[in-house]
């Protein structure tokens, strides 16, 4: 046993009672201390002595990354030979009608661009239970990334509705500017280069504290793992070193590493903010048709992430070179959710490309084309 391993642990049981915390919340929890996972040994009773390779356990590192605990995860139920897990239906947290709810108020996007998410998701076939119900012991079985999935449909969205090309986003924004302008209605228009600016300023301001807090962790804690003979030496190293701790807080101006409430939002919008402006209730009339059933093409300019999927297990899958090719709205809203996610960019970029091959059924096209050319 090892400590990445209880937090699969953890997640297998969340996810066998289709809990409303998921695999991203928990790592969210661990990074901010609001799980004994880093220096778990200090909540320890003190008649609790630990011998050999069981100290080697608790000296913990680093915090997992969400693809290792989804691996261990998977592994451990295979291991136990967990039957088929209980049913992921629409009334579950875990379907990405729902997640993609949450996320697009942490994302601070209309409400309304839920009914296109929604027609996504049953067009892609990612809502059937089938689908996203896990059979450990199935042949092939793999395990769903519920909410990578759900931002990967937000962010097909959004290059549905606004290209995400570095040219048609900012031209709606300034028909969007004057339809503002002009409108005697009362309705507000979403402007995606109000949204770009709101968002973008937050996040930095987000990625810069969380950069400080892990530099601020104490990977040691003042209480001593073992017992050790010489306790006045190891006591006064402790002192010493809490002395330089809290002269350095003092130089940088940086408040202690405090807990904060427990919480899977990482934004919080309000109207009447102008630094976090809110865009829930903005419109999204003129870029859709809320009275279609059908998923229709809003443009015909919508380019392909990929045309062809890598193999998990010999690819790397997106490096940081090539990541310089793709407009720089799209970077941004990958940016923006695997930062909410708490996942590795390239996880969410593959992520899309799985959804789209779905969405425009690409091996079919493919065997036209080439029926075609043989023709």
């Amino acid at each position: 046993m090892s400590m990445p391993m209880t937090l699969a642990f953890c997640y297998l049981a969340l996810l066998w009672l289709r809990e409303s915390i998921t695999l991203s919340d928990l790592l969210q929890f661990v990074s901010e201390l609001q799980l004994p996972y880093i220096n778990a040994f200090q909540y320890f009773p003190e008649e609790m002595k630990l011998y050999g390779p069981d100290i080697r356990i608790f000296q913990v590192q680093s915090i997992p990354s969400y693809d290792e605990i989804q691996r261990k995860m998977r592994q451990l139920a295979e291991f136990l030979d967990m039957p088929h897990f209980p049913e992921i239906t629409e009334k579950c947290f875990l379907h990405p009608n729902l997640l993609c709810i949450k996320y697009l108020l942490e994302a601070n996007l209309p409400e309304s661009m839920h009914i296109w998410t929604q027609r996504l998701v049953k067009k892609m076939g990612i809502g059937e239970v089938n689908y996203l119900t896990f059979h450990p012991l199935a042949r092939g079985a793999k395990s769903i990334n519920y909410e990578i999935q759900a931002a990967a449909v937000i962010v097909i969205t959004l290059k549905l509705l606004f290209v995400l090309d570095d040219k048609h986003e900012w031209l709606l924004s300034d028909r969007a500017e004057e339809l503002n302008k002009q409108n005697d209605e009362g309705i507000k228009h979403f402007r995606f280069r109000k949204w770009y600016k709101v968002m973008k300023s937050c996040l930095d301001e987000s990625e810069k504290k969380a950069e400080e807090q892990e530099a601020r962790y104490l990977w040691k804690c003042e209480k001593p793992l073992f017992s050790i003979k010489n306790q006045a030496v190891v006591h006064k190293k402790k002192r010493i070193i809490h002395s330089l701790t809290k002269q350095f807080v003092k130089l940088t101006s940086q408040p202690a590493l405090e807990k904060r409430e427990p919480s899977s939002f990482c934004f919080i919008w309000k109207q009447s903010s102008l630094e976090r402006q809110s865009f829930h209730e903005d419109s999204l009339i003129g870029y859709d048709n809320e009275k279609s059933e059908k998923i229709v093409n809003v443009n015909q300019r919508y380019w392909l992430t990929c045309l062809k999927i890598c193999n998990e297990k010999s690819c790397r899958h997106l490096t940081k070179t090539e990541m310089k090719y793709f407009p720089g709205s799209y970077r941004f809203v990958l940016n923006l959710f695997s930062f909410l996610l708490g996942v590795e960019l390239s996880s969410l970029y593959n992520e899309v490309c799985q959804l789209e091959h779905k969405l425009f059924d690409i091996p079919a096209l493919k065997t036209e084309k080439i029926y075609r050319k043989l023709k």
